[in-house]
């Protein structure tokens, strides 16, 4: 399997996502574009990996059920991929999950399970959950078939932008930026990848530096997105392998550039859509022709009310 089949099953569900000139974000040196995969169906690009992974899974043996373990995209891409495909889904969530995300995975008919205080804990429910059932557990950070949906974004973005320098991605999971910087260097090797982690879940970016699988105490972000706390190491060797650089930003730049999306670029972005923007806002001295992933635009109620709050302070 490749990211040309992801790219020839996806064109039959949705079109190339837009990449918009971002002008508010221009530097002296630099030029902007976003990569706005809010428009996709369930409002992340989730669902590029999802119902890839799933298609194919499907294809390969008789699949009765999908289980997914989620603080909430992931989930809710998985839920709208088991729909088209015919299959049931079980979706495992933290405790108290971003209620947009879980209406939307209930919506969608999915059943939800709520597990524990963080993802970690979730996952290893839905491993439980899996060994004594003959579900399918499609576990986005290990799956193989995820980052081929994934890299058709940094497809589309070296067709839509022959010219960019750098891509800065969101990393959660790791299975975006693997996707995306495996298809792009594939492509255009001089692109630089930069990877972007919430300094309150800063797994990945500490195994990234240190070249080993580091787990982490907690990962309390507002990015539940990016709410990690244990790399692995077969993603943390790949990363080192594709991935140029990491940056962490703090939750007050996460809600700072959501607002600055928002009010500037008219685009809507979850902390983790908004995390790359975060990224490229900390740093003047970017140079070149920079694309930002804005991944999701799933926007918690609380976080909003913790924005409003503080613009009135």
């Amino acid at each position: 399997m490749s990211v040309d089949a992801a790219r020839t099953l996806l064109a039959r569900h949705f079109a190339p996502t837009p990449l918009v000139h971002a002008p508010s974000l221009r530097g002296p040196n630099r030029d902007v574009y976003l990569k706005v995969e809010t428009g996709l169906p369930t409002g992340s690009f989730k669902v590029r990996g999802a119902l890839y992974s799933l298609s194919v899974n499907a294809a390969r043996r008789p699949i009765a059920e999908v289980i997914a373990a989620s603080t909430g995209n992931h989930g809710a891409a998985v839920a709208w991929a088991a729909t088209l495909v015919g299959i049931r889904a079980t979706i495992f969530v933290p405790a108290n999950p971003n209620p947009v995300k879980a209406r939307r995975i209930r919506d969608l008919g999915a059943r939800i399970v709520e597990q524990g205080q963080d993802l970690n804990a979730a996952i290893d429910a839905a491993y439980e959950y899996a060994a004594r059932s003959s579900a399918f557990f499609l576990h986005d950070a290990t799956d193989a078939d995820i980052p081929f949906g994934a890299g058709t974004i940094g497809v589309e973005i070296v067709e839509q932008l022959p010219q960019v320098d750098i891509i800065y991605v969101p990393m959660g999971d790791t299975a975006l930026i693997r996707g995306v910087a495996a298809a792009v260097k594939a492509r255009k090797p001089s692109v630089a990848i930069l990877g972007v982690v919430a300094e309150r879940a800063p797994a990945y970016c500490l195994s990234w530096r240190a070249n080993e699988a580091i787990e982490t105490a907690t990962a309390d972000t507002i990015a539940d997105g990016l709410a990690v706390r244990r790399a692995l190491a077969p993603n943390v060797a790949a990363i080192r392998a594709l991935v140029d650089d990491v940056r962490m930003v703090g939750e007050a730049e996460l809600r700072s550039a959501i607002e600055w999306l928002m009010t500037k670029e008219d685009v809507i972005a979850e902390p983790a859509g908004a995390a790359a923007a975060a990224a490229l806002m900390k740093d003047p001295r970017a140079a070149g022709q920079a694309v930002l992933l804005v991944t999701g635009g799933n926007l918690a109620p609380s976080t909003q009310l913790r924005m409003k709050n503080s613009s009135n302070s």
